[in-house]
């Protein structure tokens, strides 16, 4: 005891500046740093900060246009508000605490009140430059890593006034860091559905809406799967868009002033309690929520005055009321559905009657399936009991995290990840190499049944799906999901692939939500391994063996790794670490699932017959992997 306490000493205490505690700490500013794999991966939170403020520019009604642009990992992000005040420039970007979000006057319902947004993107950028247009003047400063390194003197300028910010972010932070542009054009579409008239040009590319999250939801939707027109409500302070479709659980884009809250928050909750609350009051029936709500896909916007989120990262929100002295936000949203909705549905019979048709639909399923999911239950619960299909980790994306430090914990669920292996043999060298606080195994046994066209029965009559959602804590729905990263990890051969392929089709035919929400991705692991006495180079495809087997020399030692389970648990531990190459599962917009379904798991019609001949690649060194 007292040996600790000596260590403990003055020198023990240290005091650091605002970028010391950026760089050391950056979870607490941007969340996971990642590598842009993941949606609400760092490079993108950096890309948000610089945005939202052009976007609270715009909302105060000051310039409609954003031009951002991505090249060699340098993005500029230019906007045509009022422009930051000359003099104030550089401690704008590098003094924390320090804005014009503070004065409700100069932005009254804003995403950024915390005065952090671009001095975090400073401190993260190994190089940063600010630039400000005043009335003819023009102001700039540069920086690297948070440190001034240049101020230039005010000049004169023809630029319209603005801002202009460039970065790169630093690739000591985010490493190996990669823009995905399908996570980009979600983002950008989202500012605009949320701000009519705003246009973004990025890499010559324009976003506009003029229809707010009507346009959101025919981006996200199809014709052919949703039950009725989507119903488009609009207040003050409130816009909200709907429609039930032909999938299963429930999908939701909740945002608040401008901030798309991944989360959820108060605003959401109010939502799905006052939908609920309307629905039952118009039709006169206590229907269970989980009917009234199933299928739903929906969009809810609102504008809070100086909100609470429950992290710097804005991906919750924690806020009670709409303003200071306003309404409450259950309430606000509650007297909202329960005036508009209710309008809506007594002038629209035919909406309603297919909302109560959907309903109905729901409620029957429900009830046919009550004693089958309490048999399911008694044998997943005797399962796990008795086998090791699930080898568990610490952390969870929705565990309790009270007592302890919220952007801590949020940020160690986010890392929560489940890996999908085939075998005891490759599920054995993942447990071995994994990280045990965040990353899960589950093993299975033999090929999945392909679901296609079957209904959510067979989720619990067979024994891997009704296992599998147990482990992922989906039986009740998206909301109760525990990994935050669902990861396929199959052998690179045709049986691998061909799994695969039927663990896609069982999430998308049951739980669409959760590939739509970017939570399942395929892990790439190396093909070959070439090495000599002094360095291994692990290669991920053919092109990449020659060029190692040509960097080493001398015939170097060449091993082919026919299945997961032949790579050590040494060396896997680099392929689900630092090193993890992981490929995300995209729905494109718009795209028809059961049409998609039905094109690549249906019957082999002559027209996929053909897509496979045209697009038919010979790899040999698969041919000999598996003959």
């Amino acid at each position: 005891m007292a040996d600790n306490l000596f260590d403990y000493t003055e020198d023990s205490i240290r005091s650091l500046d605002w970028k010391e505690h950026i760089r050391l700490r950056p979870g607490m500013y941007i969340g996971k740093l990642g590598d842009g794999t993941s949606p609400d991966d760092g490079i993108y939170v950096l890309l948000k900060e610089v945005i939202d403020n052009c976007i609270d520019e715009h909302t105060m009604g000051y310039g409609k246009n954003v031009d951002i642009n991505i090249a060699d990992k340098i993005i500029s992000v230019r906007d045509y508000g009022r422009g930051i005040p000359l003099g104030k420039v550089v401690d704008v970007v590098s003094k924390i605490n320090t804005g014009a979000k503070y004065d409700s006057k100069a932005f009254q319902k804003s995403v950024g009140l915390n005065g952090v947004g671009t001095k975090a993107v400073n401190a993260l950028s190994s190089y940063f430059k600010v630039s400000s247009f005043r009335e003819g003047k023009e102001k700039t400063a540069e920086f690297e890593r948070g440190n001034l390194k240049k101020e230039h003197r005010e000049t004169a300028t023809k630029e319209n006034n603005g801002t202009l910010i460039e970065f790169t972010p630093d690739d000591s932070v985010f490493k190996n860091f990669k823009f995905v542009n399908e996570y980009l054009d979600n983002q950008f579409w989202n500012y605009c559905f949320l701000n009519a008239g705003l246009v973004i040009h990025y890499n010559g590319k324009k976003y506009l809406s003029k229809n707010g999250l009507l346009d959101l939801l025919n981006r996200k939707t199809n014709d052919d799967e949703i039950r009725y027109p989507i119903v488009h409500l609009k207040g003050d302070d409130i816009e909200v868009a709907f429609t039930h479709e032909n999938s299963y659980g429930e999908e939701y884009y909740s945002f608040v002033n401008g901030q798309f809250t991944t989360q959820g928050g108060t605003h959401l909750a109010a939502f799905r309690e006052g939908f609920v609350k309307t629905i039952r009051e118009f039709y006169k029936k206590d229907y269970d929520a989980s009917d009234i709500r199933g299928s739903i896909c929906a969009a809810v916007s609102v504008r809070v005055q100086e909100p609470v989120f429950e992290s710097q990262t804005k991906t919750k929100l924690g806020s009670l009321t709409i303003s200071e002295g306003g309404p409450g936000i259950k309430s606000f949203v509650a007297d909202f559905l329960g005036k508009e909705l209710n309008n809506f549905l007594h002038k629209n019979p035919a909406t309603a009657d297919a909302i109560k048709k959907r309903i109905e639909q729901n409620e029957r399923e429900r009830k046919e399936l009550a004693g089958i999911k309490k048999l399911a239950n008694e044998r997943a619960k005797k399962a796990n009991l008795h086998n090791k299909k699930l080898r568990d980790c610490k952390y969870h994306y929705n565990d309790e995290a009270t007592g302890k430090n919220k952007d801590e914990i949020f940020e160690k669920q986010k890392e929560s990840t489940l890996f999908i292996t085939e075998g005891d043999s490759a599920s054995g060298s993942i447990t071995k190499a994994r990280n045990v606080n965040t990353q899960a195994v589950f093993s299975l046994r033999g090929k999945p049944l392909n679901s296609f066209g079957l209904t959510k029965k067979i989720v619990y009559e067979n024994e891997e799906f009704n296992l599998l959602q147990h482990a992922l804590n989906i039986e009740e729905g998206y909301e109760g999901l525990r990994y935050n990263n669902i990861v396929i990890a199959t052998d690179a051969d045709v049986d691998g692939l061909h799994i695969r392929l039927l663990l896609m089709t069982f999430f998308l035919q049951f739980f669409p939500d959760i590939v739509k929400n970017g939570h399942v991705y395929i892990l790439e692991t190396p093909l070959f391994r070439v090495r000599n006495k002094v360095e291994t180079i692990y290669c991920y495809d053919e092109s990449e063996k020659q060029a190692a087997i040509a960097k080493l020399g001398n015939k170097p030692e060449i091993t082919r790794f026919k299945g997961l389970g032949e790579i050590s648990p040494a060396e896997f531990a680099r392929f689900i670490g630092d090193e993890m190459k992981l490929q995300p599962v995209f729905m494109e917009q718009g795209e028809h699932i059961q049409q998609l379904l039905e094109y690549y798991m249906g019957k082999n019609t002559p027209k996929r017959q053909e897509f496979i001949i045209d697009n038919l690649k010979v790899d040999l060194d698969l041919i000999e992997a598996t003959a």
